[in-house]
């Protein structure tokens, strides 16, 4: 369902935050939005990892339950918390954008959390000769969330005044054709390392786990249609 309605995105130009924002009253502030409609996701699934196993009886979930739940929770913790709080600044958002990142976040968090909190492997033998599994999959989210975490950096350093345009303090925003890293080969670096980032970790959680291989597609389904609108002015591409 999700899927069908990111593909809306295809056929339409609008889209609510960044450089489509509209001037409406009820938008909500850059920062205050993507802090509130990401939070969420993470927390359900601390949540629901803490709590489920006792629900279901079961006295200790596997140390790779709780990794992986690990591994969300620094990637929402970095996309969440400290990428709005070091951006310069933050394009308004509309509600019905908002409400849509919410309810995917709490869908998210609640397949994701569900899983690894008591309806996917419950015991140390599930992971049995997953070891060059994990091995491979954590290296890979890895690499991705250095990506993600460096190309962002790249376009926040183009944005900050001091950093952009140090001769008109009066600048608020400066925009530019990023350079450095993959930006060389794609305009969107920093979406290709997240889906890498969670590639690696639908890998690590095996072909089995669904909540995991979901996220993927939903993050492809999500952020390609987005990326091909912007595709058709570069210089656009930082107002978000």
């Amino acid at each position: 369902m999700y899927r069908k309605i990111a593909a809306l995105q295809w056929i339409i130009s609008w889209y609510g935050a960044g450089k489509t924002s509209t001037n409406s009253s009820f938008n909500i502030p850059g920062k205050i939005a993507w802090i509130t409609m990401e939070v969420p996701g993470f927390m359900t699934v601390l949540y629901i990892v803490n709590t489920l196993p006792a629900e279901l009886g079961i006295s200790d979930l596997p140390w790779q339950n709780k990794a992986m739940a690990g591994l969300f929770t620094i990637h929402y913790i970095n996309r969440a918390i400290l990428g709005p709080l070091l951006a310069p600044s933050m394009s308004p958002i509309h509600p019905l954008v908002w409400i849509a990142a919410l309810a995917f976040q709490l869908t998210n968090g609640l397949s994701i959390g569900g899983y690894l909190g008591g309806y996917g492997p419950t015991a140390s033998s599930s992971w049995h000769l997953a070891h060059s599994r994990i091995g491979l999959g954590l290296l890979v989210w890895t690499l991705g969330l250095a990506g993600n975490i460096y190309h962002d950096e790249v376009l926040r350093q183009i944005r900050r005044p001091s950093q952009s345009n140090k001769k008109n303090p009066n600048v608020h925003k400066v925009y530019k054709i990023p350079t450095g890293g993959l930006f060389k080969y794609v305009l969107y670096p920093h979406y290709l390392c997240e889906w890498i980032e969670w590639l690696g970790f639908w890998i690590i959680g095996g072909w089995a786990c669904v909540p995991a291989r979901n996220f993927v597609v939903n993050e492809v389904a999500t952020m390609l249609p987005r990326a091909h609108a912007q595709d058709e002015g570069p210089l656009e591409l930082l107002k978000r």
